[in-house]
Protein backbone atom coordinates (compact mmCIF):
# COMPACT_ATOMS: atom_id res chain seq x y z
CA UNK A 1 0.00 0.00 0.00
CA UNK A 2 1.60 3.42 -0.91
CA UNK A 3 2.35 6.18 2.02
CA UNK A 4 2.39 9.23 1.69
CA UNK A 5 4.12 12.01 4.86
CA UNK A 6 2.96 15.38 4.87
CA UNK A 7 5.68 17.89 7.07
CA UNK A 8 4.85 20.66 8.41
CA UNK A 9 6.56 24.05 9.37
CA UNK A 10 6.29 22.67 13.17
CA UNK A 11 8.11 19.77 12.54
CA UNK A 12 5.22 17.84 12.75
CA UNK A 13 4.10 14.99 10.41
CA UNK A 14 1.06 13.05 9.37
CA UNK A 15 1.61 9.58 7.51
CA UNK A 16 -0.56 7.49 5.74
CA UNK A 17 -1.11 4.50 3.78
CA UNK A 18 -3.33 4.96 1.14
CA UNK A 19 -4.62 3.42 -1.77
CA UNK A 20 -3.96 3.07 -5.49
CA UNK A 21 -4.79 6.55 -7.49
CA UNK A 22 -5.02 8.27 -4.32
CA UNK A 23 -3.83 11.61 -5.21
CA UNK A 24 -1.63 13.78 -2.22
CA UNK A 25 -4.39 16.26 -2.03
CA UNK A 26 -7.40 13.53 -1.98
CA UNK A 27 -5.38 12.13 0.92
CA UNK A 28 -5.08 15.31 2.89
CA UNK A 29 -8.96 15.95 2.61
CA UNK A 30 -9.76 12.24 3.74
CA UNK A 31 -7.22 12.16 6.61
CA UNK A 32 -8.09 16.47 7.79
CA UNK A 33 -4.21 17.38 7.20
CA UNK A 34 -4.02 20.87 8.25
CA UNK A 35 -2.87 23.15 4.89
CA UNK A 36 -4.29 21.59 1.65
CA UNK A 37 -7.34 22.76 0.99
CA UNK A 38 -7.87 21.34 -2.61
CA UNK A 39 -10.72 24.18 -4.05
CA UNK A 40 -11.03 23.29 -7.31
CA UNK A 41 -11.37 19.43 -6.44
CA UNK A 42 -8.14 18.80 -8.20
CA UNK A 43 -8.52 19.86 -11.75
CA UNK A 44 -5.25 21.77 -11.41
CA UNK A 45 -6.80 25.39 -11.22
CA UNK A 46 -6.01 26.68 -7.91
CA UNK A 47 -2.75 25.39 -6.49
CA UNK A 48 -4.71 25.15 -3.16
CA UNK A 49 -2.64 21.59 -2.77
CA UNK A 50 0.66 23.20 -3.55
CA UNK A 51 3.21 20.76 -1.79
CA UNK A 52 6.77 20.65 -1.81
CA UNK A 53 8.40 17.15 -3.06
CA UNK A 54 11.23 15.63 -0.45
CA UNK A 55 14.11 14.04 -2.26
CA UNK A 56 13.95 11.98 -5.40
CA UNK A 57 11.23 10.00 -6.31
CA UNK A 58 11.34 7.97 -9.16
CA UNK A 59 8.09 7.85 -11.69
CA UNK A 60 6.73 11.32 -10.89
CA UNK A 61 5.02 12.72 -14.03
CA UNK A 62 6.62 15.40 -16.29
CA UNK A 63 4.87 18.90 -15.06
CA UNK A 64 1.55 19.45 -17.37
CA UNK A 65 1.09 22.92 -18.86
CA UNK A 66 -2.29 23.79 -16.76
CA UNK A 67 0.18 22.55 -13.50
CA UNK A 68 3.37 24.47 -14.48
CA UNK A 69 0.64 27.90 -15.04
CA UNK A 70 -0.95 27.18 -11.32
CA UNK A 71 2.69 26.84 -9.83
CA UNK A 72 3.25 30.30 -10.72
CA UNK A 73 -0.11 31.16 -8.63
CA UNK A 74 1.09 29.41 -4.83
CA UNK A 75 0.79 31.45 -1.85
CA UNK A 76 4.09 30.21 -1.05
CA UNK A 77 7.55 30.75 -3.63
CA UNK A 78 7.63 28.07 -5.73
CA UNK A 79 10.50 25.90 -5.91
CA UNK A 80 12.23 23.75 -8.03
CA UNK A 81 10.32 20.98 -6.21
CA UNK A 82 7.27 22.62 -6.40
CA UNK A 83 4.13 20.02 -7.18
CA UNK A 84 0.45 20.31 -7.15
CA UNK A 85 -0.86 17.20 -4.66
CA UNK A 86 -3.45 16.59 -7.09
CA UNK A 87 -1.77 16.05 -9.82
CA UNK A 88 0.91 13.10 -8.13
CA UNK A 89 -1.07 9.77 -7.92
CA UNK A 90 -0.44 6.45 -5.23
CA UNK A 91 0.48 3.95 -7.10
CA UNK A 92 0.58 4.98 -10.52
CA UNK A 93 3.41 7.75 -9.99
CA UNK A 94 5.18 6.80 -6.67
CA UNK A 95 5.34 4.10 -3.75
CA UNK A 96 5.92 6.09 -0.83
CA UNK A 97 6.56 10.39 -1.04
CA UNK A 98 6.84 12.57 1.44
CA UNK A 99 6.14 16.48 0.74
CA UNK A 100 6.34 19.47 2.83
CA UNK A 101 2.96 21.94 3.27
CA UNK A 102 3.71 25.38 2.69
CA UNK A 103 4.59 27.45 5.65
CA UNK A 104 1.37 29.72 4.27
CA UNK A 105 -0.61 27.09 3.38
CA UNK A 106 -0.91 25.58 7.31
Amino acid sequence: MPKITYHHGDGNADAFDVLDNTSIMRAALLNNVNGIIGECGGQAMCATCHVYVRGEVDGLPEISDDEDEMLDCTAEDRLENSRLGCQLLAGRDFDAIEVDVPRSQS
